[in-house]
């Protein structure tokens, strides 16, 4: 069986849906990260939300941002990959999925993120590049990065 991936605003998402991805949410940068933040932050209403099911469940997700909500560029965020799946290598299919979703519907090129500093490596192999010093943001090293 393979993931099946959808790209959804936030009133097409179930109710169900709403919950399962915002508890992978929780469960990787609450707990796993042991990081008490605020992750409802209000953009959630206004981006695109890219799911990744398996099994009937959401195992992945993240959030599609046209300019001007994050940054000045199109912007990927709260990138989720459920522990459990990891080792199946989805980190990479779903951020080709977001670098398509954010062409595809806002037909932008340029893309910026905020990268937890630990996983440069794996953005890079994406084609970003660092653009920032380190910063912390909730106690956790992040760099900016651009693609395109």
């Amino acid at each position: 069986m393979e993931i099946q991936w959808t790209i959804k605003t936030f009133d097409a998402l179930s109710v169900h849906e709403l919950y399962d991805l915002l508890q992978l949410r929780s469960e990787i940068f609450v707990v796993e990260q042991n990081c008490v933040y605020l992750d409802l932050d209000g953009k959630d209403k206004v981006a695109l939300h890219l799911i990744g099911k398996y099994d009937d469940n959401i195992v992945a997700h993240a959030r599609l941002f046209k300019p001007g909500i994050s940054f000045d560029n199109a912007s990927i965020g709260r990138v989720t990959v459920a522990i459990k799946y990891r080792d199946r290598k989805w980190g990479h299919e779903l951020m080709r999925n977001a670098i398509n979703g954010i062409q595809d519907h806002f037909n932008e090129q340029k893309i910026t993120i905020g990268a937890q500093l630990y996983l440069k490596r794996f953005y890079e192999s994406h084609g970003f590049v660092q653009t920032s010093e380190m910063y912390l943001e909730d106690d956790i090293p992040h760099i900016e990065m651009i693609k395109g």
